[in-house]
């Protein structure tokens, strides 16, 4: 995938009326956005690292939602330092108020607690993705 495949594509989904589009194409990922704005954001246009799908982000929450949710806008991180080990993985057990994630947004670090006890069964993101206020982060059963 080259830079003028990348810009066709933006314009593409730019004029469709999408709100995400995600392309894999050999080693190499494109994962488009559409702002609240209508602005089109490319989220990643590496090559591809294996993490867990997550849920579109136009679903509606569940009634009985398990999820952890950002928030606010920022980047995540899963661990307090980059050499640390993870505030929690898939079948951590979590009490309630704990500590699963951090956002940066504008240099500040806001903690992200668990809303409930129980046990982790999906983290959403990777540690340094970008997310949106109100995206799922990780289920809890």
């Amino acid at each position: 995938m080259d830079l003028d495949e990348i810009k066709e594509l933006m314009a593409a989904f730019a004029a469709s009326d999408l709100a995400e589009m995600h392309l894999t194409r050999g080693e190499w990922t494109l994962h488009l956005v559409r702002g609240t704005d209508g602005s089109v954001t490319p989220v990643a246009g590496a090559p591809v690292r294996e993490r867990p799908a997550r849920a579109p982000r136009s679903a509606p929450p569940a009634a009985a939602d398990s999820g952890v949710r950002a928030p606010l806008a920022g980047l995540v991180y899963l661990s307090q330092n980059p050499g640390s080990p993870a505030f929690v993985s898939v079948g951590s057990r979590v009490e309630a108020g704990a500590v699963v994630a951090v956002i940066e947004a504008m240099k500040v670090f806001n903690e992200i607690r668990a809303e409930r006890a129980g046990v982790v069964e999906a983290i959403l993101v990777a540690s340094g993705d970008e997310v949106d206020a109100g995206q799922t982060l990780m289920r809890i059963g």
